[in-house]
């Protein structure tokens, strides 16, 4: 199918692409990698009357050390994520979980911002973004704010960007040190999650001292499995404690029923999935 007619412009700085966001109305739209929205366009789901392409905008693109945190900017690629060797050293489950995106083509042009911005509840890097406590930077005309990752994603495919506004960072706590796996259940190769699970641990001594996990595609947004995160701190780490604390994966969870899988299902799904994730994690 063709998409409809619309105006195109390609600005070169934020202040720029969000004048034009501004100018164009609630029909003018933002494209990053264009993964997600070139189908919508091809399928007639959207008819912009403006698309903004971001693809001309250097500042937003490529990872930086800021003290405490890591900054990743929002039209850096899944291909750059994966190789970023500060990414690797301090987000490591990020990296990891950016690794099982859909295939080498789209990771070399979808960006992580925009997947983030798409807010798609099967997508693979909202659980981990939420597990890691990030903060995402959204840009307007009154200027920048921080929105913690906890109050970023607010339903299905809705997010706490606002009329008018650019999400333009992601900056991530470090977690150096810290164990990290990406748990993906799939029914093909390169699909999306059904269920999986993002795992960063810390462990001391064979002592488990913190915890973050993730749940995608467990509602219609990210969940953070506080339960289990409870659970795990101060235990020794041991196969039958992690199995056990894995067990309340579910708690506070309201999975969908569809083609793919039931809710009990994926209820199922996400204690197995925990485990291994946290298993893998520790080492």
């Amino acid at each position: 199918m063709i998409p409809a007619s619309f105006d195109y412009v390609r600005p070169t700085t934020v202040d720029e692409a969000v004048q034009a966001l501004v100018d164009g109305g609630e029909d003018a739209k933002i494209m990053a990698g264009g993964q997600s929205f070139i189908p919508v366009l091809r399928l007639r789901m959207g008819d912009p009357s403006l698309v903004i392409d971001l693809g001309g905008i250097p500042e937003l693109r490529g990872v930086r050390e800021d003290g405490d945190q890591i900054v990743v900017g929002a039209m850096t690629t899944h291909h750059e994520v994966t190789r970023d060797d500060l990414l690797a050293r301090h987000v490591a489950l990020i990296a990891e979980a950016t690794k099982t995106v859909a295939d080498f083509q789209v990771r070399h042009r979808g960006t992580l911002g925009g997947a983030l911005a798409h807010a798609d509840p099967a997508g693979d890097l909202a659980a981990p973004t939420l597990a890691l406590d990030a903060e995402l930077v959204i840009v307007g005309q009154n200027g920048e704010r921080r929105v913690p990752a906890a109050d970023f994603f607010e339903d299905y495919f809705t997010t706490a960007i606002g009329p008018g506004e650019i999400l333009t960072a992601i900056r991530f706590p470090k977690y150096t040190g810290w164990g990290a796996r990406y748990e993906k259940f799939n029914r093909v190769a390169q699909a999306w999650s059904i269920v999986a699970v993002a795992a960063t641990v810390k462990v001391d001594s064979g002592t488990i001292t913190d915890a973050r996990i993730g749940l995608t595609n467990m509602a219609g947004t990210p969940v953070r499995a506080r339960a289990v995160e409870s659970a795990l701190v101060g235990q020794s780490m041991s196969e039958e404690t992690v199995r056990a604390a894995a067990q309340a994966a579910a708690e506070g969870t309201s999975p969908t029923s569809d083609a793919d899988a039931g809710s009990d299902y994926r209820e199922h799904l996400a204690r197995v999935l925990t485990g291994r994730a946290v298993l893998a994690a520790a080492g």
